[in-house]
């Protein structure tokens, strides 16, 4: 029997999720997998739950949550030989919408019983992992807003983002990729591993999470008639075409600003030093994905 662990946000999304278990029980295969369940209680609880399921060598771990649950749930697996399975259940869903797992939840744990493993990149910013971005600026900004928000999903999102928009101001940066300079004033810069920020807002239509290079992406100030190209570009999937956008693919990169303050990991926000350091491990994270 595979030892599989579903480890469950109930509060994730805008629906609780204590019901799940038993929903799960009909269409996980039982004659595959011993199943075990565990709820969160608290930030940074999934990471703790999952340690040591690996100390107990369970084979698989599924993250039943948004991107704050799967990013923590993934950062307890990197480097080891237990997968990660994804239930989606956030606002966003940027890795398992990238993946191509099913954003509904029947299919998805259907897919627990078909799908395979395969080795993905994971990046790190101050030795703190992310798998789809990381950035800093408006996108930053924005997530930390939405953090205290009392309200979820891509609406609330959209509010939010109206909301600051007209208030916020562009940052001056020094970066590095690769040993190149870049000094720039930018609206926001984003590494992506993946290509997307959740609900299919590609800031890195290009990008490749098997690839072993991170795409360093820097919105220019742009005026303000421009915005809304913009933002129908992220859903288009054509950013990386407009003049207001450069990015550079690399494995090293380090951004200087002026004091400390905002990034987001996966959205999920964070309060960083002057400096940050962010690098692609290769291979890092077993994923279980469809079958194509």
């Amino acid at each position: 029997m595979i030892k599989i662990a579903f480890i469950i946000n109930p509060v994730s999304g805008t629906r609780s999720r204590i019901s799940l278990p038993q929903l799960i029980d009909k269409k996980i295969d039982l004659t595959q997998f011993e199943v075990e369940y565990f709820f969160t209680t608290c930030a940074g609880h999934a990471t703790e739950i999952t340690r040591q399921l690996v100390k107990e060598n369970y084979n698989r771990v599924i993250a039943v949550g948004g991107d704050g649950t799967i990013n923590e749930v993934a950062k307890a697996l990197v480097n080891t030989n237990v997968s990660l399975g994804i239930i989606p259940c956030g606002s966003g869903n940027g890795l398992a919408r990238f993946m191509k797992i099913p954003l509904k939840i029947e299919e998805a744990i259907y897919l627990q019983n078909t799908g395979k493993p395969v080795h993905i990149d994971y990046g790190t910013i101050n030795n703190e992992p992310f798998f789809c971005t990381c950035g800093v600026g408006f996108d930053a900004h924005i997530g930390n807003r939405f953090s205290k928000s009392t309200n979820r999903g891509f609406m609330t999102y959209i509010k939010e983002t109206f909301n600051a928009y007209f208030h916020y101001k562009p940052k001056k940066y020094t970066i590095k990729i690769d040993g190149e300079k870049i000094k720039t004033r930018a609206f926001l810069i984003t590494v992506a591993n993946a290509g997307q920020y959740g609900n299919d807002a590609y800031i890195a239509p290009q990008a490749d999470i098997c690839d072993g290079l991170l795409d360093l992406c820097i919105i220019n100030p742009f005026p303000n008639h421009k915005a809304l190209e913009l933002g129908f570009r992220l859903f288009n999937r054509s950013i990386n075409r407009s003049e207001y956008i450069s990015t550079v693919k690399g494995q090293d990169i380090i951004i200087k600003r002026k004091k400390k303050g905002e990034v987001h990991l996966d959205g999920e926000p964070a309060i960083m030093g002057k400096k940050l350091k962010i690098k692609i491990i290769e291979k890092g994270l077993q994923v279980i994905v469809p079958i194509k």
